[in-house]
């Protein structure tokens, strides 16, 4: 796997780790939303590697991105949107995967861009953000196919409204034996969230 270090140029300007196969050839990418940076979140979460090498492996690649400085949600919004911008310069096809805090941005993103995505996939997102920004009223506004994974002992995130909106709207939900982090199951989130984003991308 090649990895490689970028800028992703707007107003909160932020770096990011692309992921690529090793002979560079891809046609697709998936931007990856870390989680809560306030609590530690970042582009190497485990679950973000853990999806970005199954992508690899299959030839699609993967920009990690770090969030600008906090903003209660509306600058991590235009971050995401802007990595999604970045990819979609570059690549034919661009999906887009979040984490927790990151989910909920991913949800957000993609009911706002002015990208077509290829899919979306959110794992563990949370309803509401600090800004009042609504993770699952944004779910009937994303026109691309979407995922929601989400883990049955998760106790911190508040999940279950973006679950439901998901099943309201006829999208993939898929359930998980595991707490919020997915302590010991980096392994079944990448089997869960890979082939989704891997096929429609």
């Amino acid at each position: 796997m090649q990895q490689k270090t970028v800028l992703v140029p707007g107003a909160r300007d932020v770096e990011a780790t692309l992921d690529a196969p090793e002979d560079g050839e891809a046609s697709a990418c998936v931007v990856m939303c870390p989680p809560h940076p306030q609590h530690r979140g970042h582009r190497g979460d485990d679950r973000l590697v853990a999806v970005a090498e199954y992508l690899v492996e299959r030839g699609v690649a993967a920009l990690r991105f770090d969030y600008g400085d906090w903003d209660e949600g509306l600058g991590e919004r235009e971050d995401a949107r802007n990595a999604v911008r970045w990819a979609s310069e570059r690549y034919e096809h661009v999906g887009l995967f979040g984490f927790s805090f990151g989910g909920s941005i991913a949800a957000l993103a993609a009911a706002s861009v002015d990208v077509e995505l290829c899919a979306v996939s959110l794992l563990a997102p949370t309803a509401e953000l600090e800004a009042g920004l609504d993770a699952a009223d944004a779910l009937a506004d994303v026109t691309a196919p979407l995922q929601v994974v989400y883990a049955t002992r998760d106790t911190t995130a508040d999940w279950e409204p973006v679950v439901e909106a998901a099943r309201e709207c006829d999208c993939e939900v898929v359930e998980l034996d595991a707490d919020h982090f997915f302590v010991g199951r980096t392994h079944h989130v990448a089997e869960a969230v890979g082939p989704f984003l891997a096929d429609a991308c």
